[in-house]
């Protein structure tokens, strides 16, 4: 199974890597799977219209603190999976980014690790993201 982490954009899909875990990367004893797949939105920072969204990433920095969030939030709640696969390169409106897997006995784990481990990848690796809107002003924003 593909390690979490940045990827550039076409490395990887993300149905197939959902496919995967669902058909052999799980313990038997799991209940529950939970996802989340962030997606590029036409309206931006300040009510702006967006054209595209540039994700650009200090990957090793990024790379170790993505697999370090996913270990810590898989102890913490007991889970047999935790991933996160977020891409780097240019992406249109409505283009998937980011897909956040959770996996484990119970919906009651479940779903607070979902929550902890997206708002954690959105603060604490090195990924940056600069929306560039309508008419060609962009701002670079924190919180990829």
């Amino acid at each position: 199974m593909l390690q979490p982490g940045v990827y550039k954009k076409g490395n990887l899909n993300f149905g197939r890597i959902f496919t995967q875990i669902l058909s052999g990367d799980l313990p038997e004893d799991v209940g529950a799977v939970a996802t989340f797949t962030g997606i590029t939105r036409i309206i931006g920072k300040g009510e702006k219209e967006v054209s595209r969204l540039e994700m650009q990433s200090y990957e090793e920095h990024a790379n170790k603190t993505i697999r370090k969030i996913c270990e810590e939030v898989k102890s913490k709640y007991h889970l047999a999976l935790v991933r996160v696969y977020h891409l780097i390169g240019k992406f249109k409106v409505g283009s998937p980014v980011v897909f956040v897997v959770v996996a484990g006995r119970y919906r009651r784990d479940v779903f607070p690790a979902l929550r902890e481990t997206v708002e954690r990848y959105k603060t604490e690796p090195a990924i940056f993201k600069k929306e560039v809107y309508v008419g060609g002003a962009y701002e670079w924003l924190e919180g990829a």
